[in-house]
């Protein structure tokens, strides 16, 4: 990986080199021309160049190539939207595109083109990036030889477990992300499901603020899950795409339409020279040159092409990319269960927090309720005090007993009120006493 990764680093700018020669003076302010500025760098983001790696796919081999974005859109017949799809200076859902020769594959880190030859990704240091690159040569060279046999007849077929160059590539763009949105799911149940028994246990401020964040993550990868799984079932539920995507077996074709195109032009160019021959002097200007007539063939060639890539793309047998898909989508679906558990378990444990905050906030009331009662019991003794506490003169102060009496009088009347309370509390089933 680290040979791989010195070999896929950019090569440093000529710029910062050049900066420490001997011909650069100080000027008369004292700093360097050009100090601390790219020179080179600048240059190549004025012509858009951007840094690429190409992994071959006869051969395995990967390299660096710099290259805008005109000349991509030109060697892989694409729209500047579709490369939109790849800045990494904007952030777009996972996509899978199917075009004429290219399929443009946009999930999570991998973000590439695949065509029939090549593929070309997208430089970055990432370890996903570094380890895609990785598994794609290793299965590009273990399945380097023994695709084709000779059937009976003498004609070269494919055997049965042979997958196209762009469906190895697409698998392995396909692993890459299922692997990684799986490791980031298991680590985050690893790191939920202690974090709420915590809570249950003991709710505190600081648990909740962790189970919030912990939420917050899991909504946004679930939503980048939920997005990669869409994107594989529209592609399963359109056939049209799903055949879109068979680029060798369409470059295979339109071979075959050049060569024939070329063989006829070929044997009409000898069979007129023959005619010439035997019959009178042809003036130049009736008989059209030989170029002419083999880019009027092509011309037939990729309009016939075109009639029967459309035609024969709803017969196309797609089976093989179909299970290749269904595969994978069980992976990411897998992924997608487990962060629905999850949530599911986030949420059972917010309601079993709240059912407990409600049986505290109720256990409050009823308390507060019990002291308002027996507030309003004690007040009974302050009416009392109250009303003798007036200057007025009555015989019931000249009784050595009337205090005692009295006392008692206030206090059984207050009990009684306070035990009625309670029974209508307990008929109204206000509290459980």
């Amino acid at each position: 990986m680290a040979d791989l990764k010195e070999r896929l680093l950019p090569p440093k700018p000529a710029s910062a080199t050049n900066l420490r020669d001997s011909s650069y003076r100080p000027s008369a302010s004292g700093r360097l021309p050009f100090q601390g500025v790219d020179v080179l760098g600048l240059k190549k983001r004025g012509q858009g160049l951007r840094s690429w790696i190409r992994v071959d796919a006869a051969t395995g081999d990967s390299q660096i190539i710099e290259v805008d974005k005109f000349t991509i859109m030109r060697r892989c017949d694409l729209p500047a939207r579709d490369l939109r799809l790849l800045d990494p200076l904007f952030v777009y859902p996972s996509t899978i595109l199917g075009r004429e020769k290219a399929i443009v594959v946009n999930l999570e880190q991998i973000r590439c083109i695949i065509t029939a030859d090549e593929v070309l990704l997208l430089n970055s240091l990432d370890s996903y990036v570094l380890q895609y690159v990785v598994e794609l040569q290793r299965r590009l060279k273990a399945a380097g030889g023994g695709v084709l046999w000779r059937s009976e007849g003498g004609e070269l077929k494919t055997s049965p477990d042979y997958l196209p160059f762009e469906f190895r590539a697409l698998e392995v763009a396909l692993e890459a992300a299922c692997t990684f949105l799986d490791t980031q799911a298991a680590e985050l149940e690893i790191e939920a499901y202690p974090l709420l028994d915590e809570l249950t246990s003991k709710i505190s401020t600081l648990n909740l603020e962790r189970v919030r964040r912990l939420k917050s993550r899991l909504v946004a990868l679930t939503r980048r899950v939920q997005k990669v799984r869409d994107e594989i079932e529209q592609l399963m539920d359109d056939d049209g795409d799903m055949a879109e995507m068979y680029l060798t077996e369409k470059k295979r074709r339109m071979d075959s339409s050049f060569d024939g195109a070329e063989q006829s032009v070929m044997t009409g160019h000898r069979s007129n020279d023959g005619q010439q021959s035997i019959s009178a002097p042809v003036s130049p200007v009736s008989s059209p040159p030989y170029s002419r007539r083999l880019e009027k063939a092509f011309s037939i060639a990729r309009s016939r092409h075109d009639g029967m890539s459309s035609s024969g793309s709803a017969t196309e047998s797609i089976e093989e990319l179909e299970m290749l898909l269904e595969a994978y989508f069980v992976v990411i679906d897998s992924s997608l269960n487990k962060l629905t558990s999850l949530k599911e378990y986030i949420d059972d444990t917010e309601d079993f927090i709240n059912i407990q905050l409600d049986n505290v906030r109720n256990q409050l009331i009823q308390f507060e309720l019990l002291l308002t009662t027996a507030t309003f019991v004690v007040a009974i003794f302050g009416v009392v005090a109250g009303i003798f506490g007036m200057n007025f003169m009555i015989p019931l102060f000249d009784s050595p007993k009337a205090f005692t009496w009295v006392l008692v009088i206030t206090g059984v009347a207050g009990a009684i009120i306070f035990s009625s309370f309670l029974w209508f509390f307990r008929y109204k089933r206000l509290m459980p006493l």
